[in-house]
This record gives C-alpha cells, sequence and structure tokens, in this order.
C-alpha cells in the first residue's frame, strides 16, 4: 500500500509539474528562444495582399519546406510550360513523327517527335546542356521567339532562388542562436544596490559589435480611469560593469537592473514575488563582426524563473598558462547569498533594521528572518 501510495503520489506530481509548464508555454508572450506567440484575428482580405505586394520578404520568411518545394516546382513548372510550347510549334509546323509533309517540307526544330521529346528540348534549353540531338533550324521567327524568351524567364527564376536561398541562410537571427541567457533571473545585493541579474553570453568567437541591451516588463494594468491595458510595456534598463551601450562581448556577461524607486520591481518581495503576473523580455541588439548584419537575441523570463535571494556561480577562470577558460556547465547555476526581503525595507533610509531573507540549502522555504542592521549589511556585501 505504501509503494502504491507513492507511485500514485509521484504520478500525480509529474502531472501538476506537466500542467503547470503548460501553462506557462500558454502565457508565455516570447518563448525562452525568442519566437513571438501572438495570433492575428479578422485581418481584412486586402491585408492579405500586402503579403504579395512584399513577396521577397514572405519568400524569406517561408520553411525551408516551402522554399524547397518552391525551388522545384519553379523549375520544373517553367520547363513543362515552356517544353509545351515547343510542342505546338512542332505540331502547328507539322515537324511530329505521323503527320503528312509536303515536298520541301522546313521543319522548325529537329528530332522533336512527341510531348516527351518537347520537355526534353526545353530542359536542355533552359538549363544550356545541348546534348546535340534537339535543335532548332532557325526556319520559324517564332522559335526564335521563344528561345529568347525562355533564356531571360530562366535566368530570373535562377537569380530569384539563388538570391533566396542565400537570404535564408544568411538570415541574422541564425547568429542569434549562438547567444545565450541564462535560464534563471537573480535577485540580490550587488554593490550596496538590490539588483536583479541576469547572465549572457556569446558562443561565437567572433564579436557583436555595439551592443546594447535592454528590457520591457509587460504586465497587464488598469488606468486612473479603469480602462485595462493589455500588454502594457514598462521599460527596464539593463548594465554592466562598463555600461549599457558598445559592450566588449567576448565572455560571459551579468547584466543587473537597479531596484530603485522607480523599479516596477520595488513593490515586490520575495514572499509575493510568485503571485505576481508579468514578463520580463530582454533584448540584445548588435551587429556580427563576420557578416556585418544586424541582428536581435530575446528571450523572457516569468516570476518562476525569477530567484530572489540568489546570485550566479563564476564561471571565469585563468589556468597556468595564463589563458581565460570559461565553464559553460555552470552558466545558469545559482547560490543562496544573504538578501534583503523586499526593495522597500532596503530603500528606506529611515528604518534602521533591515530584515534579510536567508534561503535554506534545499528550497525557499524561509520560517525566521534575521535582523541586522543597515551598515553591518553594506559590510558584507563589499566582503
Amino acid at each position: 500500500n505504501l509503494c502504491a501510495s507513492r507511485g500514485k503520489f509521484s504520478s500525480s506530481s509529474m502531472i501538476h509539474d506537466h500542467l503547470v509548464e503548460r501553462r506557462d508555454h500558454r502565457t508565455r508572450l516570447v518563448t525562452k528562444d525568442g519566437r513571438c506567440h501572438i495570433e492575428f484575428g479578422n485581418v481584412e482580405y486586402h491585408s492579405h495582399c500586402a503579403y504579395l505586394m512584399d513577396f521577397w520578404t514572405t519568400f524569406v520568411e517561408f520553411r525551408w519546406r516551402f522554399v524547397i518545394l518552391s525551388f522545384v516546382a519553379a523549375f520544373a513548372g517553367s520547363w513543362f510550360v515552356f517544353g509545351l510550347l515547343w510542342y505546338l510549334i512542332a505540331k502547328s509546323n507539322g515537324d511530329l513523327e505521323g503527320e503528312k509533309k509536303s515536298d520541301g517540307h522546313l521543319k522548325c526544330i529537329d528530332n522533336i517527335n512527341g510531348l516527351r521529346t518537347a520537355f526534353l528540348y526545353s530542359l536542355e534549353t533552359q538549363t544550356t546542356i545541348g546534348y546535340g540531338g534537339r535543335a532548332l533550324t532557325g526556319n520559324c521567327a517564332g522559335t526564335v521567339a521563344l528561345l529568347v524568351v525562355q533564356s531571360l524567364v530562366g535566368a530570373i527564376i535562377n537569380c530569384f532562388m539563388c538570391g533566396l536561398i542565400l537570404a535564408k541562410i544568411s538570415l541574422p537571427k541564425k547568429r542569434a542562436k549562438t547567444v545565450t541567457f541564462s535560464s534563471m533571473a537573480v535577485i540580490c545585493l550587488r554593490r550596496g544596490s538590490l539588483c536583479l541579474q541576469i547572465r549572457v553570453a556569446n558562443l561565437r568567437k567572433t564579436l557583436l559589435i555595439g551592443s546594447q541591451i535592454y528590457g520591457k516588463l509587460l504586465r497587464t494594468t488598469v488606468t486612473p480611469e479603469g480602462e485595462p491595458i493589455i500588454l502594457d510595456q514598462v521599460n527596464i534598463d539593463f548594465l554592466v560593469d562598463a555600461g549599457k551601450d558598445h559592450l566588449f562581448f567576448v565572455c560571459p556577461l551579468t547584466l543587473y537592473h537597479v531596484i530603485d524607486g522607480s523599479s516596477p520591481f520595488a513593490e515586490m518581495a520575495a514572499d509575493t514575488l510568485m503571485q505576481q503576473e508579468f514578463e520580463l523580455v530582454v533584448f540584445l541588439d548588435g551587429v556580427a563582426e563576420s557578416t556585418s548584419s544586424s541582428c536581435q537575441v530575446r528571450t523572457s523570463f516569468l516570476p518562476c524563473e525569477i530567484q530572489w535571494g540568489y546570485t550566479f556561480v563564476p564561471i571565469i577562470s585563468r589556468n597556468r598558462e595564463g589563458k581565460y577558460r570559461v565553464d559553460f556547465s555552470n552558466f545558469s547555476r545559482t547560490v543562496p547569498v544573504v538578501t534583503p526581503h523586499c526593495a522597500c525595507c532596503f530603500l528606506n533610509e529611515l528604518n534602521s533594521e533591515l530584515v534579510l531573507h536567508q534561503h535554506r540549502s534545499q528550497g525557499i522555504d524561509n520560517p525566521s528572518f534575521d535582523v541586522i542592521a543597515i551598515e553591518e549589511a553594506m559590510d558584507n556585501t563589499q566582503m
């Protein structure tokens, strides 16, 4: 019975975790890999024509399966259409086998005996293979004009499809795949300030030039007039020790947002963070050094992905040869540290005592708080 109850408990726990994960997935606007979950409804018909007017962007944004299908359809379709035209010319001139030919009959095309050979001639003409078995005689002006038209159409299709494949291969968002954010964000003290911290790393040795970092806090708010605003956006400024613009992105960086009186996180606390409903979206803009193309990396954090009272484990070290080494196995690893329980308590200068939130080693249960002086907390931070 005990084993059965344990099995039921573990299965129910797995189901609960799965439901929580699905709920978080549905409520997330921006996924961890930067994709946006939004649906457009009741779009007018003339708006769909705008996609055809901007056909180049539409084709570039196609999935690879549709690009390959378009590639095959464009070439095979043009070969068949022009093959049909060659067949009609040969048939109208009486060049096919089995047709009665008068004395002194001049063929327009040699060795076209049916639709199959006409298709082969079209393929050989557009791809400039030229086996020599089928060729124009020059006796018909229409065949010369059709040859010019097919050559121009084939060149246009070649240019368009080659450009499309090259554009898809060199999309800037592919470069963004090699920039990664930590799976969790942390809130802790940093140089005497309460900060929200996120770690980001460039997996390539080539740099991102002119990198800029910023964030948006998405949440539902209500105006003083009682009007609800869905996905209200609040600017979140992120900094590193060297500033926030033109970062030297050669090694993993720790971004931090100072939680001051103007920060939307100032009204939150360690025990109320999980009760909040918001989504923190972080953006990193830069120019790829190797391709000079602009790219943007996005990720998001829900309240359950922000750990209050934790800090990141150091991952940069230096070996005996003097080379720097980055240990990505601890990239998202966090450890508990002494942290103020809420931003209001930390920012209140009139309060001579500060309630500190200390995690246990196995979770976030905090049955009691230690009360220490602000000066003492500042000393501990500097150490």
